[in-house]
Order: C-alpha cells, then structure tokens, then sequence
C-alpha cells in the first residue's frame, strides 16, 4: 500500500500590489494582463491550485478595486477562497506588502509574485521537501543560461551546499536565480520586521537577515519554467512559451 507525502501548506499568499509601471501602456493593471486570455494572477492561482493548494491571499495596491473585483468574480467562478489584504502604501518595497500579513499567516505559507508564471510541479514538489524551522525555502534556478531571463533586473543568489548565502539583484557572485517563489514559515515576519527597522524594506532583506542565521535554504526547480512578466519584452517571452 502507498502512503502520500504529507505536505506543508495549503495556502498560498500573493504579492499584486505594485504599480507595473513598465507595461502600463499594456493595461493598467499588471496582475490581470492576459496571457493567451488568462490573466496572470488567474494563471499563478490556478498553478498554486494544480500544486494542492485551496487557500489563496492576495495584498492588492495599485488599482486594487479593480482588481479585487476581479478575483472575488474569478473566486466564485473557480470556486476558489480568495482573502483579500489591502496595502495603501505600494509605492514602498515588496516587503512591506509581505509585512501585512503578518497577522493573517500563523502557519507555513507559499508565497509567490502575482506576476511570475510558474510550471505547477515546482510548488507541489517543493511543498514535501524539508522546510527550515522558522526559516524559509526559496526556488532557484541554477540555468545561469536560462534564455527567458533578463539579467538586468533578475535576482541573483549564491547558494552553497543548499543554503542561501547571499541575495540581490546586483549580487557579482552567483551560482542561481531568484524564481519569486518561496515556502515560508512565519519566521519570515521576524526577520523582515528586523530587516524593515534597519532601513531595508525588500522582502531580499528579509531573507538575507534568515540567511544569516543558516535558515534559508534552495529548492532546485531542476530546469523547470518560469519567467518573470516584468516588461513587454517577458510578456512576449511567456506568450510563446506558453502557447
């Protein structure tokens, strides 16, 4: 007899908060910009769902009624349970948009960027690995040479013998690539409060200040898709490769 994996969150949360200024002339409403008629965040959600997932929150900002509209519209339709966190204040870094949920997400939790489309394996299989007590799990890419990635603007980590050592975007040394996909337990909270007081409000302070402590740690995605839809170049990327 086969026995299931047990796994260790059902719930997802999903950063859609920003302004998506560099497809503004796009939509005016990064999360819902279709790809081959699905709008980003449905494709996210509907990922995170294949994965097992059935509790969703979603931090909105920019144009958040609008939004909110839609995914209490696409909720019902999907017969999905969306919660709703509202950050009026998403001119600031993402960790700040993480920061709000601090005292919603009492248990391990994904999170995920409303703007990065993902191949559902990566989250089901990352959620029956080992996740760090009161640290996080963080998917890299290890293909330095992944073509969907532009090196300008992607998150570059140093992993050694699968602990995060060192992330940033202007990181010189690096063996991956930051995915925007992480398992976390409510650790995180601590150390972006901790990050945040000493002046870096990035969700990447936050998880330097766990690195430190030996409780970040990789999950190898092994080669699988994802991109980053962070400008018209990435969103004609993700309709080809998502055809």
């Amino acid at each position: 007899m086969t026995t299931s994996q047990k796994t260790n969150t059902d719930t997802c949360l999903i950063i859609a908060a920003g302004m998506g200024t560099r497809v503004s002339h796009l939509i005016d409403s990064k999360p819902l910009l279709a790809v081959h008629g699905e709008a980003l965040i449905d494709r996210v959600i509907l990922a995170a769902r294949t994965a097992g997932i059935e509790h969703f929150v979603v931090v909105s900002g920019y144009n958040g009624d609008k939004l909110r509209k839609h995914l209490d519209d696409f909720a019902l339709r999907e017969q999905l349970h969306i919660r709703h966190v509202a950050n009026e204040e998403y001119r600031r870094p993402n960790g700040i948009s993480v920061y709000k949920t601090a005292e919603i997400l009492r248990k391990p939790f994904f999170l995920v960027m409303a703007d990065h489309l993902i191949d559902a394996s990566i989250m089901r299989d990352m959620n029956q690995a080992a996740l760090p007590k009161d640290g996080l799990l963080l998917a890299v890419d290890y293909a330095l040479d992944n073509p969907n990635i532009d090196l300008d603007d992607v998150t570059k980590v140093a992993v050694d013998n699968g602990a995060i050592r060192a992330i940033d975007k202007k990181l010189a040394a690096y063996n991956g690539y930051d995915t925007g996909v992480f398992l976390c337990t409510p650790g995180l909270f601590g150390a972006l409060k901790e990050s945040i007081d000493a002046g870096d409000e990035s969700l990447s302070g936050g998880v330097r200040k766990l690195a430190q402590r030996g409780l970040a740690h990789a999950f190898d995605i092994r080669g699988r898709l994802w991109i980053d839809v962070d400008d018209e170049a990435a969103y004609r990327k993700a309709t080809q490769a998502f055809l």
